[in-house]
């Protein structure tokens, strides 16, 4: 079975072709990153205008690069919420017009859904039930999965989310946007020096990363972070600083994930969102678990329509469909 996954929750435009839930034919992205980077972060209506520019040309390549015509193809499937309204309209809208002219099932598709299936495009084989770490710009949540379609949300942030974070200490350090890779290049040659806060939530399996983003901008205010050359001596540099931030954030993730796998006595650990492409929680996590931990490549970690395919293929299977009456749903919630 082929199923055609068109993403448009953000800033990529994403068409990729997924055969039986597991096999890539085709996955295109074509990112903003460029455009919004000049102001710091995501402009909704530029990016609504840039999908509505993108999206026709980035689906006709997904379908030469998968070489198959519309025939070949079984559903389209597409991203419905959560995400920016008017960038999820354009992605829905285009899905609903492409269903009906070939006559094709309709399949919406929660976006954090999406990023847990990202591990079914892995060669690995998932054991359910499993705990599941989604870790994004707009999501930092804890959720079992005890089968195809079945969610418990244990833990979620109370405040900022792990990238979000992420994206406010880079503009804090100056180091521009995005700030999840910009954070991590930086850290590679820094030390994490910085005795920067936690917090642990104790008696939840919440998170909350406000304060140690706040804490940094405290010292970054009061000249006790290297920020440029004109700085004392001695004080901590701009990359020590990013690498102290991204190991507070990492450590804090890793022990709240391990601590509730452990809890419920599962086997594996799924991590999914684009905070999962972060090496340092790759390599911590896997490090640090003793349960067989599974994240995605670093291409299926951020926002991609391959994801989208595979997570309609369980959908599908289960005989869930959507009506031409679906609407795009910016604050759909996963459990």
């Amino acid at each position: 079975m082929k199923i055609l996954g068109i993403e448009t929750s953000c800033d990529e435009t994403s068409a990729s072709v997924v055969e039986d839930g597991n096999r890539i034919l085709s996955n295109v992205i074509a990112s903003q990153i460029e455009i919004h980077s000049r102001y710091g972060g995501v402009v909704p209506e530029v990016a609504s205008r840039q999908h509505m520019l993108s999206i026709v040309p980035v689906i006709q390549q997904a379908m030469d690069e998968a070489k198959i015509g519309w025939k070949k193809i079984d559903a389209i499937a597409v991203t419905k919420g959560p995400g920016l309204a008017g960038s999820l309209l354009v992605g829905v809208n285009t899905g609903k017009a492409i269903a009906f002219a070939q006559n094709l099932p309709l399949i919406g598709v929660n976006h954090l859904e999406g990023h847990i299936y990202a591990n079914w495009l892995t060669a690995q084989k998932i054991e359910f039930p499993v705990i599941c770490l989604i870790v994004s710009g707009g999501h930092s949540d804890l959720v079992l999965m005890k089968g195809h379609g079945q969610y418990k949300l244990l833990g979620r942030t109370r405040d900022d989310a792990a990238g979000e974070a992420f994206d406010k200490a880079a503009r804090i350090l100056g180091l521009g946007y995005p700030g999840g890779p910009l954070i991590q290049k930086s850290a590679e040659t820094g030390k994490p020096n910085i005795r920067l806060p936690h917090a642990w939530m104790e008696g939840t399996h919440d998170f909350s990363f406000s304060g140690i983003k706040t804490a940094l901008l405290r010292m970054a205010e009061g000249g006790k972070i290297a920020l440029d050359d004109n700085a004392p001596s001695g004080l901590p540099s701009k990359n020590d600083a990013a690498a102290s931030f991204q190991k507070a954030v990492v450590d804090v993730l890793v022990t709240k994930c391990i601590a509730l796998a452990k809890e419920l006595n599962v086997k594996q650990i799924l991590v999914a969102g684009g905070v999962a492409a972060n090496k340092a929680l790759r390599e911590t996590l896997i490090t640090r678990s003793p349960f067989q931990v599974l994240i995605p490549p670093f291409i299926l970690c951020t926002d991609n329509a391959a994801m989208i395919s595979a997570c309609a293929y369980y959908q599908f299977q289960a005989g869930r469909t959507d009506g031409w009456d679906m609407d795009a749903l910016p604050a759909l919630k996963l459990a």
